[in-house]
């Protein structure tokens, strides 16, 4: 495993996503991740399935501090007391007493920004978590959270894959300290078989989905948290640091492309 290190804090660079899946589908990979070594869990508010994940957390052989976990706040929770309120019925559910890292899960242009911030920050204050982050925000809306926060902004948890590179913003994070968490880092299964990334990954003895998530944690200051319930697709998502991409297949891997990112984001949505 590899790592990367905010605010005095590993976060392993592999985690699972568990979005889409209800409570028991979640207990149940959250439970065979940790089997298998995984240590960093990512759950939210609108998944609907924070019970399931603190339960297999709970229930797992590993010590409660060796799992990075993180939940997010849902933007219609728009203020302060409404946030933390929000919180800690998160962290009941998780049966934890502080999640490792919160966020709110996308911006909602009825809330005021500041205010959003003061929630999260008072969330740390009130010991209900130990970091705390944004999602899906662009540069410029990541800039002012960061003006409206006492605490430092751990992460930007955003779509990120070889078609959504993202380069501007992860730029940014990486000359601001910030960590860029990439969800849907197969864009919704359609990097699975890419001609290239199954011709070059070939080189290694690897699939073109490890081929995709070592693409995606070669790059400084990024993490991420693919989503599987198969326990072979866990096992090989997370056995992808024993070779690394050259510079010139990394390259070749990147191809942004609004279209095949657009087609992707429509599989998500209907399940495909």
């Amino acid at each position: 495993m590899e790592y990367e290190t905010r605010s005095g804090t590993e976060v392993p660079a592999i985690g699972l996503g568990t979005w889409q899946m209800d409570t028991y589908t979640a207990y149940e990979s959250v439970a065979t991740a940790l089997d298998l070594g995984y240590r960093h869990i990512d759950t939210a508010q609108a998944y609907g399935n924070e019970f399931g994940v603190g339960r297999a957390i709970a229930e797992a052989e590993v010590d409660r501090e060796d799992v990075f976990l993180t939940t997010k706040v849902l933007p219609t929770h728009r203020s302060v007391d409404a946030i933390v309120t929000s919180v800690e019925e998160s962290v009941e559910r998780l049966g934890v007493d502080a999640v490792d890292l919160l966020l709110i899960h996308w911006p909602n242009p009825l809330a005021d920004l500041e205010t959003v911030m003061g929630g999260l920050n008072t969330a740390i204050d009130r010991g209900l978590a130990r970091h705390i982050g944004v999602s899906n925000f662009g540069k410029d809306r990541l800039d002012r959270a960061r003006e409206y926060s006492d605490a430092p902004i751990f992460t930007n948890q955003v779509l990120f894959h070889c078609w959504w590179p993202q380069r501007d913003l992860l730029q940014y994070c990486q000359a601001n300290d910030i960590l860029l968490t990439a969800y849907s880092p197969l864009a919704n299964g359609a990097a699975i078989g890419d001609p290239l990334l199954s011709e070059i990954g070939e080189r290694y003895g690897k699939s073109s989905a490890q081929t995709e998530l070592r693409w995606v944690t070669q790059h400084a200051n990024v993490v991420t948290i693919p989503m599987s319930t198969s326990r072979g697709h866990l096992r090989q998502n997370l056995d992808i640091f024993d070779f690394s991409l050259s510079r010139d297949e990394h390259d070749r891997i990147t191809r942004p492309s609004y279209y095949r990112t657009g087609l992707s984001m429509l599989r998500g949505q209907l399940g495909l």
